[in-house]
């Protein structure tokens, strides 16, 4: 009896270790409309993990014109390094031994992004996104249904309505002063130039 107690103790301990050597992986999704302060967020939290001394890797997608690939960049001038890259299989090959990845602009990205994912949280890495939840028809922006519905916590923002100071949970495309058709093309690049953020009452799109 003695010996089976011993044997069961032993086990026990065995099973208790290798659990603590076990990595959980996390996903954390920002999302919102335009100039709701994904980016500022972001960066909050990869502050955070670098006074903490963990190692970061920051990407964000090619297609994203707007400033320079080394960078994110918010709406009031802050920045924070970052590589620029154009697949999913960039991302992991850049993952390597990197703690914290922060992806800015998830939208961007094809769908493989999502596979992507699920292997960085299975090497047991904190991945940080930040998106659009829709795009500006309204409609869920590429990937981020799927990586809203796998997140561990989901942090939705909201922004101030331009014409009404409401809070504003939609992005109004803007085009030749007048708002976009259903039917343009989902992506189009831009800031303030062209596009709001707007209410649900405010927002409009044309058929």
């Amino acid at each position: 009896m003695k010996k089976l107690f011993l044997s069961i103790v032993f086990i026990n301990i065995f099973f208790a270790q290798l659990h603590a050597h076990v990595h959980h992986g996390k996903l954390e999704v920002i999302c919102g409309p335009m100039f709701a302060g994904k980016s500022e967020e972001l960066m909050r939290r990869l502050n955070r993990a670098h006074i903490a001394h963990q190692k970061i890797l920051v990407v964000k997608p090619m297609l994203d014109t707007r400033d320079a690939h080394n960078v994110i960049v918010t709406h009031n001038g802050a920045t924070y390094e970052a590589r620029a890259i154009n697949s999913a299989q960039e991302l992991l090959d850049l993952a390597g031994d990197y703690e914290v990845i922060a992806i800015d602009e998830v939208q961007f990205f094809a769908d493989d992004i999502i596979p992507a994912v699920r292997t960085l949280m299975a090497q047991g890495k904190r991945v940080i996104i930040a998106g659009l939840d829709l795009d500006y028809r309204g409609e869920p922006f590429g990937p981020i249904a799927s990586l809203l519905a796998m997140a561990d916590t989901v942090t939705k923002l909201q922004a101030i309505c331009t014409l009404c100071g409401s809070d504003a949970h939609r992005s109004q495309r803007i085009i030749n002063g007048k708002p976009a058709r259903y039917h343009d093309p989902i992506i189009m690049i831009g800031a303030e130039e062209s596009y709001q953020a707007r209410c649900k009452q405010c927002y409009i799109i044309e058929s």
